[in-house]
């Protein structure tokens, strides 16, 4: 048998079928998260819109509210629709990682002005998408934020 190609715990456990969209869930499923998110507040993120030729339509950055390896809560200035890609470039205190792609789970107005917006990380959404680097990665990043958060 050919090797298979590795599978993250969020897809094992909530997406058994890798071709389907999270975003398709039913509305329990999607509110369910397999772990907690952290708060974030130091990490800038950029959040970038490109067009179908590959080119960067716009960019800006965001604030950041919290982070886990599966995806991250941000209040961003533009209301992005939900399912909407995008590429994240995160900077932070020891932290420097670019061109995550993330799609929209979902977009709230934000009391402080702005939206709210939660995305979900595409490398785990989709099993053909699994890049085990970007998982470490982002890992990583969470497990700097779980620290910060429990002292």
């Amino acid at each position: 048998m050919g090797k298979m190609p590795p599978v993250s715990r969020h897809q094992s456990i909530a997406n058994p079928d890798p071709k389907q969209p999270l975003g398709n869930r039913s509305k329990e499923q999607r509110d369910q998260r397999i772990k907690s998110r952290f708060r974030a507040n130091s990490l800038t993120v950029t959040i970038k819109r490109r067009s179908c030729l590959g080119l960067v339509r716009w960019s800006h950055q965001t604030h950041c509210l919290d982070i886990n390896r599966y995806g991250v809560g941000l209040i961003s200035p533009t209301p992005l629709a939900r399912g909407a890609q995008v590429s994240l470039d995160f900077q932070g205190q020891y932290i420097t990682q670019s061109g995550v792609k993330a799609e929209v789970v979902s977009r709230k107005p934000a009391k402080e002005g702005g939206y709210r917006l939660s995305l979900r990380f595409v490398y785990c959404a989709y099993q053909q998408a699994y890049c085990r680097k970007l998982d470490n990665a982002l890992s990583r990043i969470e497990a700097m934020y779980r620290q910060k958060t429990s002292h």
